[in-house]
């Protein structure tokens, strides 16, 4: 296990006064590399995530558990004057804010950048909002589906015979929140040699154009839509998902030389290669609809393994489409560590995802599960705000906590 002091974020206190996935998304990263990090939630309902998806225990479900592991829960209601000055207190022990708020809310609660900055020059102040914060849809609420349509993602997912096609997971708000950490880390790396701290503003918006990549450069050469190619490449064939005679493989041809060995050692079809039209990359993608039908029928001619031993042999890069569950619980996943069973008060144990970060050769450890609803309210607002049992049991009583 690896010793907590020597995790790269060891020391920096992190309130995450965010909901649902970007924002927790963002503060799981920063706990996952060492942070402490308190996650505020309302004292009832908690994050709507607890409402989620699959139940587990009493208050959380997968969807929350899996953007929420490494934090504490504190409960606190943020509309009472006392509950706004606890966050105050908070804040002041706190190196990093995290928060998406709808538009003006954080402000009219008191607790926006602009005021907090005055006092605490270095805090390092992250918002993640729908849409730019100074722009004329700064108040829009921001949507993951509803930004996968507007920015285009949607138009380009899926088979060019179907309509558009959302991810199968919310990836502007993954995308958000882990430019978000980067954005945070950039700060604190700043603050080292300044004292000084940011505010980092991001918008799901520009997070989901820049998913596009080099689609959405593609299509400003163009002046219009590229099409959509499904399971295969864009630009490179054969690259892409096919049905070998007892089920789908992927098969991921890189360049010209692992084509020859492809079509001569794979799939036996050295006239494939031998064709002026597929000889080169390019002339591949010109001619893919003359190559396409040739190469899935030679590939549904043999069984999966067979082709996988053929390709790995030659250096093809290869592998089957495995189903869910059964990429969860692969030797691969299991021998990586990528899964861990921790100890549950109400379900008896519960399933948290392992950090995907390794430093020094070592994966960095899940130090907490995703926490119960306000399991720690009396533990951090009594070693952080040094609340007594008795203080804490009449804010308890107001609801206040």
């Amino acid at each position: 296990m690896t010793n907590t002091s020597s995790l790269p974020l060891a020391g920096v206190r992190v309130l995450d006064l965010s909901r649902v996935l970007a924002g927790p998304w963002c503060a799981m990263v920063l706990g996952d590399m060492g942070a402490e990090v308190i996650k505020v939630e309302h004292p009832v309902r908690g994050d709507d995530t607890r409402d989620w998806g699959m139940r587990v225990g009493n208050t959380e479900t997968a969807y929350f558990n899996s953007v929420n592991r490494n934090k504490r829960s504190v409960c606190l209601d943020l509309k009472t004057p006392e509950g706004q000055q606890i966050a105050r207190d908070l804040i002041r022990k706190s190196d990093i804010v995290i928060q998406n708020f709808k538009f003006g809310d954080i402000e009219r609660l008191g607790l926006g950048y602009d005021e907090l900055v005055k006092e605490q020059p270095g805090l390092i102040y992250c918002s993640i909002t729908g849409y730019d914060r100074t722009g004329p849809e700064a108040a829009r609420p921001g949507y993951d589906l509803v930004i996968q349509g507007e920015t285009g993602l949607m138009a380009l997912n899926g088979e060019p015979t179907q309509p558009p096609l959302k991810f199968g997971v919310a990836a502007v708000d993954m995308m958000t929140g882990m430019y978000a950490a980067q954005g945070v880390l950039a700060a604190l790396y700043e603050r080292e040699k300044t004292g000084v701290g940011r505010h980092v503003g991001m918008a799901l918006f520009d997070c989901g154009l820049m998913i596009t990549a080099y689609y959405g450069l593609e299509a400003l050469l163009r002046g219009n839509d590229p099409p959509r190619y499904g399971n295969a490449h864009p630009s490179i064939m054969p690259y892409g998902v096919y049905e070998a005679a007892d089920g789908p493989l992927v098969i991921a041809v890189g360049n010209n030389g692992q084509y020859l060995r492809f079509c001569t050692e794979v799939i036996e079809r050295p006239d494939l290669a031998e064709d002026e039209r597929f000889k080169t990359n390019l002339e591949r993608t010109i001619h893919r609809e003359e190559l396409a039908p040739k190469l899935r029928d030679a590939v549904f001619a043999r069984k999966r393994k067979d082709l996988l031993e053929r390709m790995a042999r030659v250096g093809i890069p290869c592998g089957e489409v495995a189903g869910l569950h059964e990429a969860m619980t692969s030797p691969r996943a299991v021998d990586a560590g990528l899964v861990t069973k921790m100890a549950h008060p109400v379900a008896g144990s519960v399933d948290v995802m392992a950090s995907p970060y390794r430093f020094n050769g070592e994966r960095l450890p899940v130090r907490r599960a995703p926490p119960t609803l306000g399991e720690g309210t009396n533990d951090v607002l009594g070693e952080l705000l040094g609340l007594s049992e008795e203080k804490l049991a009449g804010l308890k009583e107001r609801g206040v906590v």
